[in-house]
């Protein structure tokens, strides 16, 4: 509430209390308080990571009849047909970029970021996968449990990521990943992962991550949770926004982001 409409709403109480209108006011009052609320609704936004493997997969996640951006693994045959047809569908795209994690036994996938590569090995590898999937808005990473971990690495992808204006979602595969920070201390439109939706692959379970991710947003204002094209996930998203109700509450991360 701003000092004007401060003053004006003392007057009118201080009014009411020589003209018994006190209890108009007031109800007025808390119904411009509930409006105010109900106009700053906490926002969801739902990433569907690891596009590419599978059309079927994919299109089981188009018609649920909500905003969801989908983050689309680089150097894949899929991966251009699946861009244009999810942006055909009204969703959003992101760049899904492979990076090294602890494991060595785990291989990210085609277009990787290894710690051992220079920054021009980097810059070069992170252009090249941008470039290679059309209508990319944003990046978030693959994997990167250790790449993310390292500051002066992941500063050489998020400057390629600022350069091309598009924004970044720390996937937080690691509890020291140093993305979000660094993308902060870049000055560059970012944002980390609140829940993490189906690590447990069953129905059930991944409908009570849905709903800590709506406790997460209405905690914070916003929540980002980030899935995969199972069919498990598929199921507990439509059982979700059947229940939720609120379909406006969900968007895509550019408008979370830049709302």
């Amino acid at each position: 509430m701003n000092r004007r409409d401060f003053l004006s709403k003392a007057f009118f109480l201080v009014a009411g209390n020589f003209l018994g209108l006190n209890t108009f006011f007031s109800k007025a009052i808390a119904c411009d308080i509930s409006r105010r609320r109900h106009q700053s609704r906490p926002l969801i936004a739902l990433i569907i990571d690891d596009i590419g493997f599978s059309p079927a997969r994919t299109r089981q996640f188009l018609e649920i009849g909500i905003p969801i951006t989908f983050s689309i693994l680089p150097r894949l045959r899929d991966s251009c047909l699946l861009a244009s047809e999810i942006r055909n569908m009204g969703h959003e795209i992101m760049l899904h970029q492979p990076m090294e994690p602890h494991s060595l036994a785990i291989d990210p996938g085609p277009g990787a970021l290894y710690v051992g590569y220079e920054a021009n090995q980097i810059t070069t590898i992170v252009e090249d996968n941008i470039s290679s999937i059309p209508f990319v808005a944003g990046v978030n990473n693959h994997m990167g449990s250790l790449f993310t971990e390292h500051t002066d690495k992941i500063g050489e992808v998020l400057k390629v990521v600022k350069k091309r204006n598009l924004f970044f979602v720390d996937s937080l595969t690691s509890n020291h990943s140093m993305a979000y920070r660094t993308a902060r201390s870049l000055h560059m439109v970012s944002a980390r992962r609140s829940v993490f939706l189906d690590n447990v692959q069953e129905e059930k379970a991944i409908l009570s991550q849905l709903h800590k991710l709506r406790r997460c947003a209405v905690r914070h204002g916003r929540a980002i949770g980030i899935g995969h094209p199972h069919i498990e996930t598929a199921k507990a998203l439509r059982r979700f926004v059947n229940e939720f109700k609120q379909p406006g509450s969900f968007v895509h991360v550019s408008t979370l982001l830049y709302s």
